[in-house]
């Protein structure tokens, strides 16, 4: 590990990720950067949009570092102006999932431990990805995007106020099988052969989880610059709750009625209506295109 002191270190607090924990890890991050030595200029809007905006303006003065203080969403939400900078991006993770720190093993739940690794983190080169919608709007992501199941799973977790952490995911997944639909999923892979499938859910990932930790795509390499799929088929409604069971102890991944497939790129179609989440936030209806880009963000992490 090589340790930094000093140097100028922009910090970008959501106040709003993590119902509201962002402020609280914000002030705790810039308390322990600024006691270390460094020279820390605070980016703080009241808004996701605005927390955009401030991104844009962080990089613009080029620091040494761009902290980040919010969940898997905020930080997809400013890798535009980050990417074009080429500055290096520290998580200090205070959102719903946290799954892009999980995927790292950045510290959960300890925001002056995860700011520390601003200064003396080691420097990964990690994937990120694009997904484009048919209107050729592109949203960038850094962990899973899913359709199906669990993107309506998404969709009720974040209508909901209760309960908090990773149990309002599983609550939300539960309810969502009270109401089960299957899916008529079209896959085109670049350069492989379409495949179509009936199915439940869908995920396509950079990283292994999604959710708060459920590794739905477990052999996922965050730095290949591929994509890993996992569709469930549609396997009937009481078998979907056994697979639940295997979903979160990753053990679904090879049995028959899953398909998996890794590329750079695919081509996602499906039934009007069909909606995907990516980093836990709406990107857009189906049909769309969804791309990884090898290695091309600079995050801090642990030796």
């Amino acid at each position: 590990m090589t340790e930094r002191s000093g140097g100028h270190v922009a910090v970008l607090v959501n106040p709003v990720s993590g119902r509201g924990a962002g402020a609280a890890s914000g002030r705790v991050a810039v308390e322990r950067l600024r006691a270390r030595g460094a020279d820390v200029r605070v980016h703080q809007g009241s808004s996701a949009s605005e927390t955009v905006a401030l991104a844009r303006r962080a990089v613009d003065e080029h620091p040494d570092v761009l902290v980040v203080v919010g969940g898997d969403g905020t930080v997809a939400s400013v890798l535009g102006p980050v990417l074009d900078s080429g500055v290096p991006l520290a998580l200090v993770p205070a959102g719903t999932g946290n799954d892009l720190a999980r995927e790292h093993g950045i510290p959960l739940g300890d925001a002056a431990a995860a700011a520390d690794l601003a200064l003396d983190g080691v420097r990964r080169r990690v994937d990120t990805g694009t997904v484009t919608t048919a209107d050729g709007t592109a949203h960038h992501f850094v962990t899973v995007l899913c359709a199906g199941l669990d993107s309506l799973t998404n969709a009720r977790t974040n209508r909901m106020r209760w309960p908090a952490g990773p149990a309002r995911y599983k609550v939300a997944v539960y309810l969502e099988w009270l109401r089960l639909r299957r899916f008529g999923y079209r896959l085109h892979p670049v350069g492989e052969p379409v495949v179509e499938q009936d199915g439940y859910m869908l995920a396509v990932g950079l990283t292994r989880f999604y959710g708060g930790g459920v590794p739905i795509c477990p052999d996922a390499d965050p730095a290949d610059g591929l994509l890993d799929l996992t569709l469930v088929q549609a396997v009937g409604r009481f078998r979907v709750l056994a697979f639940d069971a295997r979903i979160k102890a990753g053990r679904h991944v090879g049995r028959p009625d899953v398909t998996t497939l890794r590329t750079s790129a695919v081509r996602l179609a499906g039934p009007a209506g069909l909606v995907a989440y990516a980093d836990g936030e709406l990107v857009g209806a189906v049909p769309l295109t969804v791309e990884a880009h090898r290695e091309a963000l600079t995050l801090c992490v642990p030796g």
